[in-house]
């Protein structure tokens, strides 16, 4: 496992230990961001910690034309009981995020540095959001990394009312162009909307890394 210092450079991926951890420290700028998100690395870790990168293998996707829609949710999205939005209010998703109790974590990964962090990569274009409103409410939503190239990085997403994150979810598959959606580790709940694990090697091949 190598150490970040100033200079932006990443290891290659496939020196990451079975957990997919590669490499620590280093700094959330802009450029070192986009060069992980566009060679499948991502930053992780609790508030305290150094800056922690990861690739793991395998690497929990979504690809659109797998999605599954229960019919319960398609109820759900024909009652129209919520409106969803695009790119209409990043910080407050980033910030609702950010304030969720996670069973395995003490405290929140999304720290103050990384809220300002990606906030500049939503102002440059990079980072999008997704906004599920009810009774002009945000009530649910979620964000990540646009590469460039089709595929889209989730990073969080979050509810307050029942269904309301995968309302967003589901829009944001049918309204895009995104040939895949990078969830990056497995959750029952992702994979109850048909995400599945593929091999570090075959997502790399999606971002067009060698």
């Amino acid at each position: 496992m190598q150490f970040l210092s100033e200079k932006i450079w990443f290891p290659n991926v496939n020196e990451a230990t079975d957990e997919g951890l590669l490499a620590y420290g280093g700094d959330l700028s802009i450029e070192r961001l986009l060069l992980a998100y566009q060679t499948g690395i991502f930053p992780w870790f609790d508030s305290e910690e150094l800056i922690l990168w990861w690739s793991p293998s395998p690497r929990f996707v979504l690809f659109p034309d797998k999605l599954k829609i229960s019919k319960s949710m398609q109820q759900v999205l024909r009652n129209k009981d919520y409106v969803v939005t695009f790119n209409k209010d990043f910080k407050g998703v980033i910030t609702e995020c950010s304030k969720i109790e996670r069973a395995e974590q003490a405290g929140t990964w999304i720290t103050k540095n990384m809220i300002e962090a990606y906030v500049k990569l939503h102002e440059l274009g990079y980072a999008k959001s997704i906004e599920v409103w009810k009774e002009n409410r945000l009530v649910g939503g979620l964000y990540g990394v646009d590469t460039g190239n089709g595929v889209f990085c989730g990073e969080s997403m979050f509810t307050k009312e029942s269904n309301a994150s995968k309302v967003g979810f589901i829009t944001l598959i049918q309204n895009s162009n995104y040939k895949l959606i990078d969830c990056q580790v497995y959750t029952s709940h992702l994979n109850s909307l048909g995400a599945e694990e593929i091999s570090r090697e075959l997502f790399m091949k999606f971002l067009k890394v060698n």
